[in-house]
């Protein structure tokens, strides 16, 4: 890269969790806006303005996320380009993995020797310090302990702590936020942990989500809120699933009545790990899991196979 300017030019990045995957990569292209695309949807020539200086000098970016899903013209498109990337331009990368996944063999041996390569990942015992230092950067004055309260109310979820956080600070402009204003905030909704077993659930992460229930029965919470979760869940990727992918997220959470765009950016990488008949399979499952819990069936015994249906890629 230029002197203005001093990003490698071609970075994959790899990890566990599609919403730090995409911040991590904004961050490392810092200004400049790039050109996104998702790997699935990729159409030929997407490395072409890379290839091509702009007439107005402008830095030029392409981001392209969910790289597992890249087809085999965009394989041999990006070998291509990597042949002789321009200095100029910033390629990035990233490749979502499963929870204790490493970086896909494919797209290492394709960037190896010509970029970086780059795992991103928050473990569970340093949520509260990402929290603090994100609060921090955004001018947003929180203290260590609501910091802990966010985790253990809302679960793991870094998209889902993020956007507390910043609810938090539109609620209390003139307060330094404590745990006494997360518990105000987000009083009764303790059942949002739930939100951290959908994430693991229909990411197909099979031992995430059995660890993930685990916690939840053992936190004797009630079988069928856990239920009710993955319900609600499965009803917002049908209704994401049934838009047209290419729409922007902002559109994307307008139609599927989804309340920020990160959860549309979310909801629409779970989907596209599910064929339409499976979500709706699914939805008979769910269906008949209510029925046995209701008759009686304990959730102990219910949930687990559920959960291994919905989890356990079948492709």
């Amino acid at each position: 890269m230029s002197a203005r300017s001093p990003k490698p030019p071609v970075v994959l990045l790899w990890g566990d969790d599609a919403f730090l995957l995409r911040d991590a990569a904004l961050e490392l292209l810092g200004g400049v806006q790039p050109v996104e695309v998702d790997a699935a949807e990729w159409r030929g020539g997407e490395t072409d303005d890379l290839a091509t200086p702009s007439l107005f000098g402008e830095e030029r970016a392409l981001l392209v996320t969910d790289c597992r899903s890249l087809p085999e013209a965009a394989t041999r498109e990006l070998a291509a380009y990597l042949a002789a990337p321009d200095p100029e331009a910033a390629l990035v990368l990233c490749a979502e993995v499963s929870e204790r996944g490493s970086v896909p063999a494919a797209l290492a041996k394709l960037v190896k020797g010509v970029g970086e390569i780059r795992q991103v990942a928050v473990a569970r015992k340093d949520l509260q310090s990402w929290i603090l230092d994100r609060a921090r950067k955004r001018g947003i004055a929180i203290q260590p302990d609501a910091a802990r309260a966010l985790v253990d109310t809302l679960g793991e979820s870094p998209a889902a702590l993020d956007a507390a956080a910043q609810q938090l600070q539109s609620a209390y402009t003139e307060d330094r936020i404590t745990a006494a204003h997360v518990h105000r905030q987000f009083q009764g909704l303790g059942e949002q942990r739930v939100w951290d077993l959908c994430d693991r659930l229909f990411g197909r992460d099979l031992p995430g989500s059995v660890r993930s229930l685990g916690s939840l029965l053992e936190g004797r919470t009630d079988p069928l809120a856990i239920l009710g979760g993955v319900a609600a869940r499965l009803r917002d990727l049908l209704r994401v699933k049934s838009l047209p992918d290419r729409i922007p997220p902002a559109e994307l959470a307008r139609a599927a009545g989804l309340r920020f765009e990160w959860q549309a950016r979310r909801y629409r990488d779970q989907a596209k790990r599910f064929s339409m008949q499976e979500l709706l399979g699914l939805h008979e499952r769910i269906v008949e899991a209510d029925r046995e819990l209701k008759s009686g069936a304990a959730g102990e015994v219910v949930l687990p196979v559920l959960v291994a249906s919905v989890a356990t890629d079948q492709g």
